[in-house]
Protein backbone atom coordinates (compact mmCIF):
# COMPACT_ATOMS: atom_id res chain seq x y z
CA UNK A 1 0.00 0.00 0.00
CA UNK A 2 2.77 2.19 0.32
CA UNK A 3 2.67 5.20 -1.67
CA UNK A 4 -0.89 4.64 -2.53
CA UNK A 5 -3.54 7.22 -1.77
CA UNK A 6 -7.45 6.26 -1.24
CA UNK A 7 -10.32 7.43 -2.31
CA UNK A 8 -10.53 9.85 0.54
CA UNK A 9 -6.98 10.86 0.24
CA UNK A 10 -6.24 13.66 -2.02
CA UNK A 11 -3.43 13.16 -5.17
CA UNK A 12 -0.28 15.43 -4.23
CA UNK A 13 -1.05 17.51 -7.09
CA UNK A 14 -4.74 18.29 -6.05
CA UNK A 15 -5.50 21.80 -5.74
CA UNK A 16 -7.39 23.82 -2.55
CA UNK A 17 -11.09 24.63 -2.95
CA UNK A 18 -12.10 27.85 -4.09
CA UNK A 19 -15.49 29.58 -2.80
CA UNK A 20 -16.89 30.66 -6.28
CA UNK A 21 -17.65 34.56 -6.58
CA UNK A 22 -21.43 33.59 -6.68
CA UNK A 23 -21.83 31.28 -3.49
CA UNK A 24 -24.11 31.97 -1.09
CA UNK A 25 -22.69 35.19 1.39
CA UNK A 26 -21.61 34.30 4.75
CA UNK A 27 -24.47 33.13 7.44
CA UNK A 28 -26.87 33.16 4.34
CA UNK A 29 -29.51 30.06 4.40
CA UNK A 30 -29.16 27.75 1.31
CA UNK A 31 -32.25 26.74 1.47
CA UNK A 32 -33.74 23.10 0.15
CA UNK A 33 -32.77 22.27 -3.28
CA UNK A 34 -35.84 20.01 -3.79
CA UNK A 35 -38.56 20.09 -1.52
CA UNK A 36 -38.86 15.94 -1.66
CA UNK A 37 -35.28 15.98 -0.67
CA UNK A 38 -35.33 13.49 2.38
CA UNK A 39 -32.28 15.50 3.81
CA UNK A 40 -33.22 19.34 3.13
CA UNK A 41 -37.22 19.13 1.90
CA UNK A 42 -39.92 19.65 3.75
CA UNK A 43 -42.27 17.63 1.43
CA UNK A 44 -40.49 14.77 3.81
CA UNK A 45 -43.04 14.40 6.97
CA UNK A 46 -40.11 12.50 8.25
CA UNK A 47 -37.33 13.71 6.42
CA UNK A 48 -34.07 15.30 8.24
CA UNK A 49 -35.36 19.45 7.48
CA UNK A 50 -31.69 20.58 7.45
CA UNK A 51 -31.26 24.09 7.50
CA UNK A 52 -27.53 25.32 6.09
CA UNK A 53 -25.90 28.03 6.25
CA UNK A 54 -23.11 29.59 3.98
CA UNK A 55 -20.09 29.90 6.05
CA UNK A 56 -16.91 32.31 5.13
CA UNK A 57 -14.56 30.00 3.27
CA UNK A 58 -15.80 26.42 1.31
CA UNK A 59 -17.49 25.39 4.47
CA UNK A 60 -21.03 24.94 5.66
CA UNK A 61 -23.23 24.91 9.25
CA UNK A 62 -26.33 23.10 9.31
CA UNK A 63 -28.65 21.90 12.28
CA UNK A 64 -30.69 18.92 12.52
CA UNK A 65 -32.49 17.43 15.45
CA UNK A 66 -32.88 14.13 15.92
CA UNK A 67 -36.50 12.90 16.21
CA UNK A 68 -38.90 10.16 16.88
CA UNK A 69 -38.70 8.80 13.86
CA UNK A 70 -35.10 8.96 13.20
CA UNK A 71 -34.43 6.24 16.54
CA UNK A 72 -32.37 3.07 15.58
CA UNK A 73 -32.18 2.23 18.95
CA UNK A 74 -34.78 3.30 21.61
CA UNK A 75 -34.75 6.60 22.32
CA UNK A 76 -30.91 7.10 20.31
CA UNK A 77 -30.50 8.36 16.60
CA UNK A 78 -30.09 5.21 13.57
CA UNK A 79 -26.59 5.63 12.54
CA UNK A 80 -27.62 5.98 9.01
CA UNK A 81 -29.79 8.71 9.52
CA UNK A 82 -26.56 10.47 11.30
CA UNK A 83 -24.62 9.47 8.00
CA UNK A 84 -27.16 11.03 5.78
CA UNK A 85 -27.00 14.23 8.05
CA UNK A 86 -23.57 14.35 7.53
CA UNK A 87 -23.77 13.62 3.58
CA UNK A 88 -26.83 16.00 3.28
CA UNK A 89 -24.47 18.69 5.00
CA UNK A 90 -21.14 17.37 2.66
CA UNK A 91 -23.64 18.03 -0.39
CA UNK A 92 -24.37 21.51 -0.10
CA UNK A 93 -20.56 22.28 -0.19
CA UNK A 94 -21.65 22.14 -4.34
CA UNK A 95 -22.83 26.26 -3.25
CA UNK A 96 -19.71 27.08 -2.39
CA UNK A 97 -17.79 26.47 -5.45
CA UNK A 98 -20.97 25.99 -7.46
CA UNK A 99 -20.79 22.95 -8.77
CA UNK A 100 -23.14 19.89 -9.07
CA UNK A 101 -22.06 16.91 -7.47
CA UNK A 102 -22.99 13.44 -5.86
CA UNK A 103 -21.45 11.09 -3.40
CA UNK A 104 -18.49 8.84 -4.69
CA UNK A 105 -17.55 8.10 -1.11
CA UNK A 106 -18.45 8.70 2.41
CA UNK A 107 -17.10 7.06 5.33
CA UNK A 108 -18.32 7.51 9.15
CA UNK A 109 -17.08 7.60 11.94
CA UNK A 110 -19.70 7.44 15.20
CA UNK A 111 -17.58 8.34 18.29
CA UNK A 112 -20.65 8.68 20.89
CA UNK A 113 -24.62 7.67 20.53
CA UNK A 114 -26.80 10.80 19.78
CA UNK A 115 -30.28 10.87 21.54
CA UNK A 116 -34.19 11.31 20.58
CA UNK A 117 -34.44 15.43 21.32
CA UNK A 118 -30.93 16.45 20.73
CA UNK A 119 -29.28 18.68 18.18
CA UNK A 120 -26.84 18.05 16.29
CA UNK A 121 -24.76 20.64 14.83
CA UNK A 122 -23.16 19.56 11.56
CA UNK A 123 -20.05 21.43 9.77
CA UNK A 124 -18.51 20.93 6.67
CA UNK A 125 -15.70 22.23 4.79
CA UNK A 126 -13.98 21.19 1.31
CA UNK A 127 -10.43 20.40 2.18
CA UNK A 128 -9.18 19.83 -2.05
CA UNK A 129 -10.62 19.62 -5.30
CA UNK A 130 -8.43 17.64 -8.05
CA UNK A 131 -10.33 17.27 -11.41
CA UNK A 132 -13.67 16.10 -11.02
CA UNK A 133 -13.19 15.39 -7.21
CA UNK A 134 -14.25 17.24 -4.04
CA UNK A 135 -12.20 16.02 -0.96
CA UNK A 136 -14.57 17.40 2.16
CA UNK A 137 -15.01 16.50 5.99
CA UNK A 138 -17.61 16.82 8.03
CA UNK A 139 -18.37 16.79 11.77
CA UNK A 140 -21.61 16.87 14.32
CA UNK A 141 -21.06 17.80 17.63
CA UNK A 142 -24.27 17.60 20.31
CA UNK A 143 -25.01 20.49 22.24
CA UNK A 144 -23.11 23.27 20.50
CA UNK A 145 -21.04 24.07 17.96
CA UNK A 146 -18.25 23.86 20.02
CA UNK A 147 -19.73 20.81 22.03
CA UNK A 148 -18.27 17.03 22.14
CA UNK A 149 -17.83 15.28 18.73
CA UNK A 150 -20.72 12.50 18.06
CA UNK A 151 -19.97 11.46 14.75
CA UNK A 152 -16.91 11.95 12.00
CA UNK A 153 -17.16 11.75 8.35
CA UNK A 154 -14.66 11.89 4.98
CA UNK A 155 -16.31 12.58 2.05
CA UNK A 156 -15.43 12.24 -1.53
CA UNK A 157 -17.84 14.05 -4.32
CA UNK A 158 -17.85 13.96 -8.06
CA UNK A 159 -18.71 16.68 -10.06
CA UNK A 160 -21.57 15.61 -12.35
CA UNK A 161 -23.54 17.08 -15.16
CA UNK A 162 -27.63 17.89 -14.95
CA UNK A 163 -28.11 14.67 -17.62
CA UNK A 164 -26.40 13.14 -14.51
CA UNK A 165 -30.27 13.25 -13.12
CA UNK A 166 -32.47 13.35 -15.93
CA UNK A 167 -30.80 10.25 -17.54
CA UNK A 168 -31.04 7.97 -14.26
CA UNK A 169 -33.98 9.50 -12.33
CA UNK A 170 -37.62 8.39 -11.67
CA UNK A 171 -39.41 9.31 -15.06
CA UNK A 172 -42.31 11.13 -13.29
CA UNK A 173 -40.48 13.12 -10.81
CA UNK A 174 -38.20 14.47 -13.43
CA UNK A 175 -41.12 15.34 -15.93
CA UNK A 176 -42.55 17.21 -12.74
CA UNK A 177 -39.73 19.40 -12.10
CA UNK A 178 -38.89 19.83 -15.60
CA UNK A 179 -42.28 21.28 -16.47
CA UNK A 180 -42.60 23.68 -13.22
CA UNK A 181 -42.69 27.26 -14.35
CA UNK A 182 -40.11 28.50 -12.38
CA UNK A 183 -37.46 28.17 -13.97
CA UNK A 184 -35.38 29.10 -10.48
CA UNK A 185 -37.01 26.04 -9.12
CA UNK A 186 -36.13 23.94 -11.74
CA UNK A 187 -32.63 24.87 -11.70
CA UNK A 188 -32.23 24.21 -8.07
CA UNK A 189 -33.72 20.68 -7.98
CA UNK A 190 -30.74 19.88 -9.58
CA UNK A 191 -27.75 21.73 -7.96
CA UNK A 192 -26.89 19.90 -5.30
CA UNK A 193 -26.94 16.16 -4.13
CA UNK A 194 -30.03 14.53 -3.77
Amino acid sequence: MSGRTTALTPPADAGPPVRHPEAPAPGEIIGSHYEYCFGCGGGVAHGLHLETRAGEGVNVTAEFTVREAHQGAPGLAHGGVLATALDETLGSLGWMLRVIAVTGRLETDFLRPVPVGTELHLTAEAVAVHRRKIYCTATGRIGGPDGPVAVHANAMFVEVKIDHFIDNGRKEEIQAVMADPDQVKVARAFEVNP
